[in-house]
C-alpha cells in the first residue's frame, strides 16, 4: 500500500495508524480538524521516510472532502482508504440524556461524513479494480452505551454499512474492514469520565487494526474478553444486561479541539 488516505489524522488511532504504516514509499493524505496536530502526524511519518500532504477541516464539509480525495487521487490509485474522523459525546453533568444538538452532531461526524468520504474515494477504486476501505467503529456498535446513544447509533450504522459494502464491492477487488475497538486511550476517550475496563493505548490498538487489515478480516474486535460479551450482549435477557452496563455508565467532559 503507497498511498493511503486517512481522517482523524492529528492524534489517537489515526495517529497512530500513520507513523505504524509509515515507511519510504508511502504517501499520506492526511485530514484532520486540528492543523498544528495534524502536521506533527505528518512529520512523524516523514521522518520514517514516507511522504505526507496535510488538510485541516471539518470532515462533515463535503466540498473540502472532494477536494482533498482529487488531491490525493493526483498521486495515483488510493490503496488504502481510513475513515477514521469521529467525535465521542453524549450526556453531560446532571443530565438524564444527550440533547438533540449533541446527537445531529455526533451523527453527521461519526456516520454520514463516513459515508461520504467512503463514496469520495470508491470510483477510483472500482476504476483501478483494487483498494481496501477501513472504517473504524467501535465496540459500543454491538452494545449500545445509554450515555452515549446517538455515538452507539452512528457506530452501529457503521459496522452495518461496511459489512454490507464489504459484500457489494467484493468482485470489483475492494476489501472492507470494520475495526471495533473498546477502550483506547486518545485525546477524545479523556472526556470520557467514567470505568474503562481493558484500556488500551492507541499504538497497540493500532497494531491490532493492521494485523486485521493485512488478513482481510471483516470485523476487527479487541480487547478480549470484552469483544465477546460486547457481541453476546444483545442475547442476554434486558435486565442482565442493564446489570452489567450499571458499572460503565459515565457523563462526557469538555472537549478539546
Amino acid at each position: 500500500m503507497t498511498n493511503i488516505v486517512l481522517t482523524g489524522a492529528s492524534s489517537g488511532i489515526g495517529a497512530a495508524l500513520a507513523a505504524a504504516w509509515a515507511a519510504p514509499g508511502v504517501t499520506f493524505a492526511l485530514a484532520g480538524r486540528n492543523a498544528e496536530r495534524l502536521e506533527a502526524t505528518a512529520e512523524a511519518v516523514r521522518a520514517k521516510g514516507a511522504t505526507a500532504i496535510t488538510r485541516a477541516f471539518d470532515i462533515r464539509d463535503r466540498a473540502a472532502l472532494a477536494d482533498f480525495v482529487a488531491e490525493a487521487e493526483r498521486v495515483g490509485p488510493i490503496d488504502l482508504t481510513v475513515a477514521n474522523a469521529g467525535i465521542l459525546d453524549g450526556r453531560r453533568g446532571d443530565a438524564g440524556v444527550e440533547d438533540g444538538d449533541t446527537a445531529r452532531a455526533v451523527i453527521e461526524t461519526n456516520l454520514i461524513a463516513a459515508v461520504d468520504t467512503i463514496h469520495a474515494v470508491l470510483p477510483g477504486m472500482r476504476a483501478a479494480k483494487r483498494g481496501k476501505i477501513l472504517l473504524i467503529s467501535s465496540l459500543s456498535a454491538f452494545s449500545p452505551l445509554p450515555d452515549a446513544p446517538a455515538y452507539s447509533a452512528s457506530k452501529a450504522g457503521l459496522l452495518s454499512y461496511g459489512l454490507a459494502l464489504r459484500e457489494a464491492v467484493r468482485a470489483d477487488g475492494i476489501t472492507v474492514s470494520v475495526a471495533c475497538p473498546g477502550y483506547v486511550t486518545t485525546r477524545m476517550t479523556e472526556t470520557h469520565l467514567g470505568y474503562k475496563p481493558f484500556e488500551i493505548d492507541a499504538e497497540t490498538a493500532a497494531r491490532k487494526i493492521m494485523r486485521g487489515v493485512a488478513r482481510g478480516k471483516a470485523v476487527i474486535g479487541f480487547p478480549e474478553p470484552i469483544h465477546t460479551v460486547s457481541r453476546l450482549s444483545a442475547f442476554v435477557p434486558e435486565w442482565l444486561r442493564r446489570l452489567g452496563m450499571g458499572e460503565l455508565r459515565f457523563r462526557v467532559g469538555e472537549r478539546r479541539d
